[in-house]
């Protein structure tokens, strides 16, 4: 039987509770958005939600994988040699998805055109003789609308999602341990921007047309945007190679998303659907249709959808990739010059500027143990008993 709009309400109502918010003449208010901590709490809890629901594919991915994951000890600073791996093979994607269910933020696949990358290690190897993860990085298809980017341009009429469909979103972006007690991060902030993203993009997409308008585009990645996780961000700000800018600072999110519903999410869609309302996205739909679906479900139960702006801002940050970006996409020129950022000149860059010094000043890295990652995996099921265990095993879910 589909759930009822008053026990969806007391849902509702409860769960913004359980995370620290209050409704305040209809909209929320979350009391501590200023300090990191509070914030990280926020995403746990829709991070374990995730987490729980994929404990049996955890514990098969690790038993394969977990020698991809280095230990303190294993790790030779001087010796690092990172290389990059456009995420092509199904195994791949497996390494992806498990690093990156070990961050605090939540697991998103993206959406629309999507590349993914590996950050590897060639010169410390395992026992197996394969290079470590070093970090990992997404880009998917930009947001239509993004004030802190739009404020930046004037975009000549009817042109602007054209030349928006050239950039990108990096939805995911970071470094695993130890390497990023090593500012490993630092280099994977610095690897988007290189060349061999930029012509990744234009092997994949030449010729290819937009799923929303089915145009053709020129297959143009001439700028990245992206937001901080929490609040500030000390990992782009003032990112440089040698004096150049590699990522800008460009404002501050207005705070508005469905994060903090997306545990209610399968019931909004259940009680959506049972009023026979669609919440199917798909092929031409776009990537709003969570938020729409959010939208439609909040008003229904009686809720204003002003519930989706939960107040948490982020920092915005544009990367160019070209030197002419402002004429490019004002419409003054269509030939974009693109700034040349070999990755092996990025990856010397950071080792002289961060690894190096990184290595000499701290030794905390040294001690690091890669089961802490699975570990960090392990939450509690609904029946209240972890579903993995660090050996191996059978599990009874399938």
């Amino acid at each position: 039987m589909p759930i009822s709009k008053e026990e969806l309400r007391v849902l509702v109502l409860s769960h913004l509770r359980h995370l620290g918010f209050k409704i305040v003449n209809g909209q929320l208010v979350f009391e501590d958005n200023e300090k990191k901590d509070q914030v990280r709490i926020l995403h746990e809890f829709t991070r374990r939600f995730i987490l729980q629901k994929h404990q049996t594919w955890i514990q098969r991915q690790w038993l394969h994988f977990q020698n991809y994951f280095a230990n303190g000890r294993d790790i030779h600073p001087e010796a690092i040699r990172p290389f990059l791996v456009k995420v092509t093979e199904p195994w791949q994607h497996n390494l992806f998805r498990l690093a990156r269910l070990t961050w605090s933020l939540p697991y998103s696949k993206g959406y629309g055109r999507r590349l993914r990358f590996l950050v590897m290690d060639e010169g410390n190897l395992n026992a197996e003789g394969h290079p470590y993860l070093i970090g990992i990085f997404a880009l998917q298809s930009p947001p239509l609308s993004f004030p802190p980017r739009d404020r930046l341009f004037c975009y000549p009429p009817g042109r602007k999602t054209e030349l928006v469909n050239q950039t990108m979103d990096i939805h995911t972006l970071g470094a695993l341990p130890p390497y990023s007690h090593l500012l490993g991060g630092k280099l994977v902030a610095l690897a988007v921007a290189s060349n061999e993203v930029r012509e990744a993009y234009r092997r994949k997409y030449e010729g290819r047309s937009t799923e929303i308008e089915g145009r053709i585009l020129p297959a143009h990645l001439v700028a990245l945007t992206t937001t901080s996780a929490f609040g500030r961000s000390s990992l782009y700000n003032r990112l440089k190679f040698y004096s150049e800018p590699i990522a800008i600072s460009i404002g501050y999110t207005e705070g508005y998303g469905a994060f903090h519903l997306e545990h209610l999410y399968p019931l909004f869609r259940e009680y959506l659907e049972a009023q026979g309302i669609s919440t199917r996205g798909g092929y031409g739909v776009g990537p709003r249709i969570k938020w729409q679906t959010c939208v439609r479900a909040l008003e229904r139960l009686g809720f204003s959808s002003k519930l989706l702006k939960h107040t948490i801002k982020r920092e915005a940050f544009l990367f160019p990739l070209i030197h002419n970006i402002n004429d490019y996409m004002e419409g003054r020129t269509r030939e974009p010059l693109y700034r040349d950022l070999p990755f092996a000149d990025l990856a010397a860059y950071w080792r002289e500027r961060w690894l190096l010094p990184r290595a000499t000043r701290v030794n905390g890295w040294c001690e690091w143990e890669a089961t802490r990652l699975f570990e960090s995996l392990i939450v509690e099921t609904d029946e209240g008993n972890s579903s993995v265990s660090l050996t191996g095993g059978r599990s009874d879910e399938r």
